[in-house]
């Protein structure tokens, strides 16, 4: 009973992790689209400051010590209030690993140790996207730190029993990996294309500027070797490079759709709950992304789409542990 309810406490802060996970990156989603990532030009804090400057004296001593970055305090209250939880859940991960240790063998040590690894190198890629002025390799490196942080919380959260009653059947584990890749892989199509700033590179939909196959220059649209220096902010791409990241992002979503689509149909028969789940986000998602364009990337679909692929991420991630416990 004592190892019971040891294990419901480590689920209650598990859980508290996972809601706080994805809000740091609901918030990181807004702060890249509000174009704040260089909100405040140093790191930790803000021109020097814990908090940001407000006062026309705080202003002035920051301007003067970063002459070439202009305060704009609503840019750099969306970095630091997205920092302050970032923290904040770092805090909270240092916590469930300490417990982890303290409650060993109880309760599970190992995700704990690898939650605290990506922790440590989330503050750093946060770090890194400021001094290296939103390189876009590191900015999409944060962005996939950030939903695997999530994943490893909710991951824990299974194993301590979190939705015991849902199933999905040991004949989906390889349909299941290969859905689960898929999605990991369009989400870090996602992020490389907001950090070259190419989600309006096609204005229109289905076509891409009227055509079906626009121009594309793969060699440009995916240098992961772009120098380092530069600043970053708003992309220096040319078009036809930021096309086909687009382009690339929507065939991506074709992909999805077929391999994610027939994964939900296949749980229809095991577990309707997880199909539902699967099935529902999955449009939700594509509805999303065609409104992304069509309506010129609104703040609120272009947040929601990045929150949709975190829940998405989570229900592949239940399915693939509940068909990987059955052996």
């Amino acid at each position: 009973m004592a190892k019971e309810g040891l294990r419901k406490r480590f689920l209650t802060f598990t859980l508290v992790g996972v809601g706080l996970a994805l809000l740091v990156v609901v918030l990181g989603a807004f702060t890249r689209l509000v174009d704040a990532g260089l909100g405040c030009p140093d790191w930790p804090g803000c021109y020097g400051y814990f908090t940001v400057p407000q006062t026309a004296e705080e202003i002035r001593v920051a301007e003067s010590r970063f002459p070439t970055a202009l305060v704009e305090v609503g840019k750099a209250w969306a970095e630091m209030v997205h920092r302050y939880f970032a923290t904040g859940l770092g805090a909270l991960i240092v916590g469930i690993t300490w417990f982890a240790h303290r409650n060993r063998p109880q309760v599970p040590f190992g995700l704990p140790v690898a939650l605290l690894f990506m922790v440590i190198l989330q503050g750093a890629f946060g770090a890194w996207t400021v001094t290296l002025k939103l390189w876009p390799q590191v900015v999409t490196a944060h962005l996939l730190g950030g939903f695997t942080t999530l994943s490893l919380l909710w991951l824990l959260a299974l194993r301590l029993g979190l939705g015991a009653g849902l199933a999905a059947d040991a004949s989906l584990k390889r349909h299941a990996a290969v859905a689960l890749a898929v999605v990991v892989l369009q989400i870090g199509l996602g992020g490389w294309v907001t950090s070259n700033y190419a989600a309006l590179a096609c204005p229109d939909f289905p076509t891409c500027h009227g055509q079906w196959l626009p121009p594309l220059d793969f060699a440009n649209g995916f240098d992961v070797f772009q120098s380092v220096g530069p600043n970053y902010l708003g992309g220096l791409l040319e078009s036809d490079a930021r096309v086909t990241i687009q382009v690339m992002h929507r065939l991506g979503a074709l992909v999805v759709l077929a391999v994610v689509g027939w994964l939900g149909w296949r749980l229809l028969r095991d577990e309707s709950r997880l199909a539902a789940w699967i099935l529902g986000l999955l449009a939700v998602q594509l509805a999303l992304g065609v409104l992304n364009v069509v309506w010129a990337l609104p703040l609120w679909v272009a947040t929601s789409h990045n929150a949709g692929g975190a829940l998405l991420l989570l229900g592949l991630v239940t399915v693939n542990y509940r068909a990987f416990s059955k052996g």
